[in-house]
């Protein structure tokens, strides 16, 4: 089978076993709800019975603060919306759409954020620590934001259908504490993760390419595997980390970082 007609195999098998979902710009057949329809909806539930807010439109609306009590969320549209200090804890937001979204210090500790969509979101100081975390984050702002034990390694059981990761492109990551968190094959192509605390974190066959990395914190880190191409480790503390089997090609800073007891970098620099 020839290489086009096997990619069109696979594009049909996934329109086969996978809902579609409209583009962020259209949106027939979402329930379109207000403010106060939301609120009212959360006034009759509690953490034992959460609301059901599946595939729900609640995009532009004004939802600071509110305590969501755990509710499914899935495939919810909450593009362009107000969600700063929100309660998400706990939510199931698969396959929601949060593109653009102002969820600064928002709480998404332990959600389900498998295939979500956050282009573009404002995630300032938001918590998501414990969360299940795969999707689109290109040009998102996480700077202080809390990732600590996040699972957001690479989901290994759908390569038929592609390789489902988080995309973490060309997004602030300054500051954020990553620590002990899973992102294995995840991409941080050209994102900003200066200053951010990594200590301990798995993020082998991970994508640096064009990372700004100085003052990160690597300590005891797992980079085994991965790709750092133009990136800048001035000032970092690589101590104990893992690049076992990574590829290195423009990198910038190692002679300028903390290197002790660290496997795998380039002769040089040890």
């Amino acid at each position: 089978m020839s290489l086009s007609r096997h990619a069109i195999v696979l594009a049909m098998a996934a329109a086969l076993l996978l809902p579609r979902l409209p583009s962020a710009a259209e949106w027939p057949g979402y329930e379109k709800l207000t403010r106060e329809q939301v609120i009212a909806a959360l006034a009759r539930a509690s953490a034992s019975a959460p609301v059901d807010l599946y595939s729900k439109n609640l995009s532009g609306l004004d939802l600071s603060g509110i305590d969501f009590k755990g509710a499914n969320l899935a495939a919810a549209i909450l593009n362009r919306s107000n969600l700063a200090s929100a309660n998400l804890s706990r939510c199931n937001l698969t396959v929601s759409f949060a593109e653009g979204t102002n969820l600064t210090k928002a709480n998404l500790q332990g959600a389900m954020m498998f295939s979500m969509q956050l282009q573009g979101a404002d995630l300032r100081g938001a918590n998501l620590s414990g969360a299940r975390l795969i999707g689109d984050l290109r040009r998102a702002n996480l700077e202080q934001a809390v990732l600590a034990k996040v699972d957001g390694a690479a989901d290994m059981k759908n390569q038929s259908m592609g390789l489902m990761r988080a995309n973490i492109l060309s997004a602030n990551l300054r500051g954020a504490d990553l620590s002990g968190s899973d992102f294995s094959r995840a991409d941080f192509s050209f994102s900003d993760l200066s200053g951010a605390n990594l200590a301990g974190a798995k993020l082998s066959g991970a994508e640096f390419s064009g990372t700004d990395m100085r003052g990160a914190n690597l300590a005891g880190a797992d980079l085994s595997g991965s790709n750092f191409i133009d990136t800048d480790f001035t000032g970092a503390n690589l101590a104990d980390a893992n690049f076992t089997a990574a590829t290195f090609r423009s990198v910038r800073g190692i002679d300028r970082a903390k290197t002790q007891g660290a496997r795998g970098l380039p002769p040089r620099t040890r």
